[in-house]
């Protein structure tokens, strides 16, 4: 047996866990929305306060969609539901939140860096390009091939 042919029944193989760490990955990083959604939604005001004071324009209305939409991310991201739709709002929370609140601090996580919020856009920008996997709504629904 040649190292293609073993490489190739690995790869056969190992595809079958794709839907399996799609999975598994929306619901990792909605549940990493779900807690500053709810410190948003608990706190609203002083969210808005706090976009003020770093320069945004209409800080509450960009409180109250920054809130709403962690917080629809973490519903559909569970539910595997538009996918690839909300991936996209929430990367660009995240570019947001890397541009004004982590980059001074660097990368590494541990120093509030942009390393986690990094990490997320990834993993937003894989369901984006590949959707949520069999184990979705999306799929049932839409009949999304990935």
């Amino acid at each position: 047996m040649s190292l293609k042919n073993v490489y190739t029944n690995f790869s056969s193989l190992s595809e079958m866990f794709s839907s399996l760490s799609l999975l598994l990955a929306r619901l990792i990083i909605a549940y990493g929305f779900y807690e500053p959604a709810m410190n948003k939604w608990s706190g609203i005001d002083n969210v808005a306060s706090w976009f003020g004071s770093m320069g945004f324009p209409f800080p509450l209305i960009n409180a109250y969609l920054a809130a709403t939409t962690e917080i629809l991310g973490v519903v559909l991201l569970t539910l595997g539901l538009f996918t690839r739709l909300i991936s996209l709002p929430l990367m660009i929370v995240m570019i947001v939140a890397i541009l004004t609140v982590h980059i001074p601090h660097g990368f590494s996580a541990g120093d509030n860096g942009f390393e986690i919020p990094l990490y997320y856009l990834i993993f937003l920008f894989i369901f984006v390009s590949h959707g949520a996997g069999k184990f979705s709504l999306d799929r049932v629904i839409f009949g999304d091939k990935n």
